[in-house]
C-alpha cells in the first residue's frame, strides 16, 4: 500500500522533479517508509511507499528490465505469487520479490488486458515509452482511489486530490453538484468528485492517456443472472462449502506480507469471520483491534472481547468517549477530501492510529459481506415495504418494521400507521428501479432544506437520484429487487462512502493497508450467482455466509442480528463535548462566507441539537452534513500552489 502521483504533458523540465516531489510529499502519510521519482521528458511519475511486500527490493517508481516501461503502484496483488510462477513458466525472469514487478511482466505481455487475471485492490500508472501512453487502471470494486485533473492542457493523477494543491494554476473549488449527491445519496456519482474539474477513475475502469486524449473503459462489471433463472432451487449445502473455500482462500492470500497482519473485529459476523479465518494463519498469533464507545448505544465490546477470546488473539481497543470525535473532526474532513453526513469515519481514523501506534501496517477487514450477502436493514426493509405495498390497506403487515431494529427501543412502541409512514411504505411504484433506496434518499436528502437560496436557484433542475437512475445498466431491470438493491449498494454506496470516507481515507491517513477478503473477486461473483432466498431468508440477513461459518464463531455472535456500525453524530459536538472551532465554524460570518447554506435555518439546528439528548436522523445528517462542508471549505476552498514556475 503507498500512495502515487505523476503527469503527462507539458511540465518544464527544469520543475518537473521539485513539482513530483511536492505531489508526493502532500501524500507521504500513505506511504511514510520512502519516496521515489521518475521524469521522463513528456511525463513524470513519484511514489510514496509503504512497504509491505518485497521490503527491500520494491521501491518505486520501478522499471521493467528494459526500461521502457515505469510503473507508481498503490494497493497489492494477491495472487502475485501464482501469476509469478506461470510467468517464469514462461520464460521470464524476475529480478526482485515484489509484486510490483509482477504486474510490469504482465503489461508486457498482455497490454491493458493484464487487469483482467490479478485479483487485487490496486490503482497504478504505467508510462509506456515506446507508445508514448500513460496507462493507469483502478481494482474492481473500488477500494484503492485514484484521482485525475487537467491543468494548462496537462493531465496530473494522485491517490489524493490535496496533491493537485501542488501544480501550479490548480484551484480547489467545490462542486455544487457534488454537494447536492451527498445530500441525497451519501457520496458523489463517480467519475464526479467533491472538487470542481477533478474526477476519479471509476472502479473496474482503466485509463488510456496519449496525446489523443483519454479514453477510459471498463473491464469488469458487476451482474446477477436474470431473476427467472433463480426459480429452480440449489443445493444449500453445496453452496455453503464453495463458499468456505473461496473465503478461506480470500483470506490465505491476503495474509500475504512480509510484515504482521492484523485484523479487525467489530464483534459483528462478518469480522469475527475474518478474524477466526486469519487466526490459525497468523505466526505467533492474531493481532486483533477494536473500537469500543462511552455510549452503551454504540458499544460492542462485550462481542469484541468474546470473539477475542475464542480465537486467542491479542487484542487492542480504542475508545470513544465525550469530545473525541469533535477533536479530531477537522483531520477526518481533511482526510476524506469531501463533506460527509455521518460521524462514522471518526472513530475509524482513531483505530487506524491505534493499529500504528502497535506497529501494523495491515489489518484484515469485514468490510464487503453485507454488499456481498445482502446485510444490511435496508434489504430486509425493502422486503417489507414491498410486502406491505402488495395490500396497501393492511394494518397488520407494517408490524413488521419493528423486527428490523430491536437495537432502537422507541420504534416498538409505535403503531402500525407510524411505522407504516415512517418507513415510507406506499409511497413508491414498485417497478421504480430506485425503490429500494427511496426512503434513505428522502430522509437524507431532508438535509438540502438548509441549502441556501442562491444554491436551490442553482440545483433547481437537478435531480441527484434522476441521475443515479440514469447511470444503471441496461439488464437492471431484469434482475430481482434484492439483487437490483445490492448493486446500488455495491456500485454506488460501497466505493463513493464505505471503501473510501470510513475505509482507505481513515487508514492511509495512519499508513494503514486495509485487506478485504469478502471483496474478492471470485467471492463475489460466486454470491451474484447465488438465489436471493439463500442470502435474505425471511427477515435473517447473510444466510448462507452463517452456514457456511458456523463452526467459527460463538453462538451469540452467529446467531447475532445485525447491528450496523454507527457512532454518535451532532451530540458529539454539542455540550461538554462542544470544540472551541465549532463556533467559528458554524457562525454566521463563516455560513454566509461559504454561501452554501441558509444563515437563519442552520442556527436554529445548532441550537436544536444543543438542547436535544437525542436528535433524530435526519438532523444529525443535515447537522454533520452542513458541519463537515464547512470544514471542507476551510481545508480547501481556494487553495492552490504557491510554486511559481508555469506547468
Amino acid at each position: 500500500m503507498c500512495g502515487f502521483v505523476g503527469y503527462l504533458g507539458g511540465v518544464e523540465p527544469a520543475a518537473a522533479e521539485m513539482l513530483l516531489r511536492r505531489m508526493t510529499g502532500s501524500i507521504a502519510h500513505r506511504g511514510p517508509d520512502e519516496q521515489g521519482i521518475f521524469v521522463a521528458p513528456s511525463a513524470g511519475l513519484g511514489h510514496a511507499r509503504l512497504s509491505v511486500v518485497g521490503l527491500g527490493d520494491g521501491q518505486q517508481p520501478m522499471a521493467s528490465a528494459s526500461g521502457d516501461l515505469h510503473i507508481a503502484f498503490n494497493g497489492e496483488i494477491f495472487n502475485y505469487v501464482e501469476l509469478r510462477d506461470e510467468l517464469k513458466a514462461r520464460g521470464r525472469r524476475f529480478r526482485t520479490g515484489s509484486d510490483t514487478e509482477v504486474i510490469l511482466h504482465l503489461y508486457e505481455e498482455m497490454g491493458p488486458d493484464c487487469v483482467d487475471v490479478m485479483n487485487g485492490d490496486f490503482a497504478f500508472a504505467i508510462w509506456d515509452a515506446p507508445r508514448q501512453r500513460m496507462f493507469l487502471a483502478r481494482d474492481r470494486m473500488g477500494v484503492r482511489p485514484l484521482f485525475y485533473t487537467e491543468v494548462r492542457g496537462t493531465l496530473f493523477f494522485a491517490s489524493e486530490v490535496k496533491a493537485f494543491a501542488k501544480v501550479p494554476g490548480f484551484t480547489a473549488e467545490l462542486d455544487e453538484i457534488a454537494l447536492d449527491q451527498i445530500f441525497t445519496l451519501w457520496a458523489p456519482i463517480a467519475p464526479r468528485t467533491a472538487f470542481k474539474n477533478v474526477y476519479e477513475l471509476e472502479p473496474a475502469h482503466i485509463m488510456i492517456a496519449d496525446k489523443g486524449g483519454l479514453v477510459t473503459r471498463p473491464y469488469w462489471q458487476l451482474d446477477f443472472p436474470d431473476a427467472e433463472t433463480h426459480r429452480a432451487p440449489r443445493d444449500e449445502k453445496a453452496a455453503a462449502e464453495e463458499l468456505r473455500a473461496l473465503l478461506t482462500d480470500a483470506t490465505r492470500i491476503r495474509m500475504r506480507a512480509d510484515v504482521t497482519v492484523g485484523s479487525y473485529l467489530s464483534g459483528g459476523l462478518d469480522s469475527s469471520i475474518v478474524s477466526a479465518l486469519a487466526a490459525p494463519m497468523a505466526a505467533g498469533g492474531l493481532r486483533t483491534f477494536s473500537v469500543t464507545f462511552d455510549s452503551a448505544e454504540h458499544d460492542e465490546s462485550e462481542f469484541q472481547e468474546e470473539m477475542a477470546l475464542a480465537i486467542g488473539s491479542h487484542h487492542s481497543a480504542v475508545n470513544v468517549g465525550p469530545g473525541d470525535i469533535a477533536s479530531i473532526f477537522p483531520e477526518v474532513i481533511n482526510a476524506t477530501e469531501r463533506p460527509v453526513i455521518r460521524t462514522a469515519p471518526a472513530p475509524l481514523y482513531q483505530l487506524s492510529g491505534l493499529v500504528r501506534a502497535k506497529g501494523i501496517k495491515v489489518v484484515l477487514t469485514g468490510e464487503g459481506a453485507d454488499e456481498v450477502f445482502a446485510g444490511y436493514d435496508i434489504f430486509k426493509e425493502t422486503l417489507v415495504r414491498r410486502f406491505c405495498d402488495r395490500q396497501p390497506g393492511s394494518t397488520s403487515r407494517p408490524h413488521l418494521f419493528r423486527k428490523l431494529y430491536p437495537y432502537l427501543p422507541g420504534l416498538q412502541k409505535q403503531s402500525a400507521a407510524y411505522l407504516a409512514a415512517f418507513f415510507g411504505a406506499g409511497k413508491d411504484s414498485l417497478d421504480d428501479p430506485l425503490y429500494s433506496h427511496r426512503p434513505r434518499m428522502r430522509n437524507t436528502a431532508a438535509a438540502k432544506l438548509f441549502f441556501s437560496g442562491d444554491l436551490r436557484a442553482k440545483l433547481a433542475s437537478y435531480d441527484a437520484a434522476a441521475e443515479l437512475a440514469s447511470r444503471l445498466p441496461e439488464r437492471f431491470a431484469r434482475w430481482h429487487p434484492l439483487h437490483q438493491a445490492q448493486y446500488l449498494e455495491s456500485r454506488f454506496l460501497l466505493p463513493g462512502y464505505i471503501l473510501s470516507s470510513q475505509g482507505d481515507r481513515m487508514a492511509m491517513a495512519h499508513g494503514i493497508e486495509g485487506r478485504f477478503p469478502f471483496l474478492d473477486h471470485r467471492l463475489v461473483e460466486f454470491a451474484s450467482r447465488l438465489p436471493p432466498g439463500m442470502k435474505l431468508k425471511g427477515l435473517v440477513e447473510k444466510h448462507i455466509l452463517r452456514e457456511a461459518t458456523k463452526d467459527l464463531l460463538p453462538p451469540s455472535i452467529g446467531q447475532r442480528v445485525k447491528q450496523p456500525y454507527r457512532a454518535p453524530d451532532s451530540q458529539s459536538f454539542v455540550g461538554a463535548s462542544e470544540p472551541v472551532w465549532l463556533r467559528e465554524a458554524m457562525s454566521a460570518e463563516a455560513i454566509a462566507d461559504s454561501g452554501f447554506f441558509d444563515v437563519s435555518t442552520v442556527r436554529k439546528l445548532t441550537e436544536k441539537c444543543r438542547q436535544q439528548a437525542v436528535s433524530g436522523f435526519r438532523d444529525n445528517a443535515a447537522f454533520v452534513g452542513i458541519l463537515s462542508t464547512q470544514l471542507w471549505n476551510r481545508s480547501f476552498a481556494g487553495s492552490r500552489s504557491d510554486v511559481t514556475e508555469a506547468a
